[in-house]
């Protein structure tokens, strides 16, 4: 069966790129609060969330990567085109605007019968698909289907069974199951810095190890975990 993982890295758009409206309601609730100290406060911690939502943020870098073949690809926005490769030759990196990395993901994914993701059913896959309708795109497939269906394994909610326990974050997981972590060197909130100082190819590498960490912990979880026939 082929199974593709992918991940995606997002940045959130500046404020002012939002209409008085808009501001307005998002910043509605930083003016509740009783004094200017902590309105400022509230306004930096929901600025800093930007980056969380598809109508506040735009993909920087789509990561994805085939299984059984350890090969990839990413996508990734930069103001120029470049290609290139990494040093073992496995991940395929290209870059692009958001429109062209985003229409490019719906292609490649199209033809796979299994998707894996680290809370991709919370995050990656309805920021894919609402970001892809904000910019007009049609996506291919539809990334989110039913909950218990396996045409999406989402790892977080297989290793909490379906929010039965707690959940940890990915970097504890590979720890936990002795798998190289991405997450030791960098972390998502870093990426809107490293955008704007235009280290566009380190934001596509970190999603690149993203993808290959999600990839092993799907082998361990496959291994060890699943039951299916």
């Amino acid at each position: 069966m082929a199974q593709l993982v992918f991940d995606i890295e997002t940045v959130g758009m500046p404020l002012e790129s939002f209409d008085e409206a808009q501001q307005q309601y998002l910043l509605k609730w930083a003016e509740r609060e009783e004094t200017p100290e902590l309105q400022q406060r509230k306004r930096e911690e929901i600025i800093s969330q930007f980056n969380l939502y598809p109508f506040t943020a735009q993909i920087v870098a789509i990561g994805m990567l085939n299984v059984e073949s350890h090969k990839g690809r990413v996508y990734y926005q930069a103001p120029t085109k470049e290609s290139w490769r990494s040093e073992d030759g496995l991940i395929e990196y290209e870059s692009g605007s958001e429109i062209e990395i985003l229409r490019r993901f719906w292609e490649d994914v199209r033809p796979y019968k299994q998707l894996i993701t680290f809370n991709g059913r919370s995050f990656d896959g309805p920021f894919l698909l609402l970001r892809s309708a904000v910019l007009g795109i049609k996506p291919t497939r539809n990334l989110m289907p039913s909950r218990f269906d396996t045409e999406h394994i989402d790892l977080l909610e297989q290793l909490t069974f379906h929010g039965t326990i707690r959940r940890f974050s990915l970097d504890f997981y590979c720890r936990a199951f002795g798998i190289e972590s991405p997450k030791g060197r960098l972390s998502g909130p870093q990426i809107n810095q490293l955008f704007a100082e235009g280290k566009y190819r380190e934001i596509a590498q970190y999603c690149a190890d993203d993808v290959r960490a999600t990839a092993e912990l799907y082998r361990r979880w496959r291994e060890l975990l699943s039951f299916e026939e």
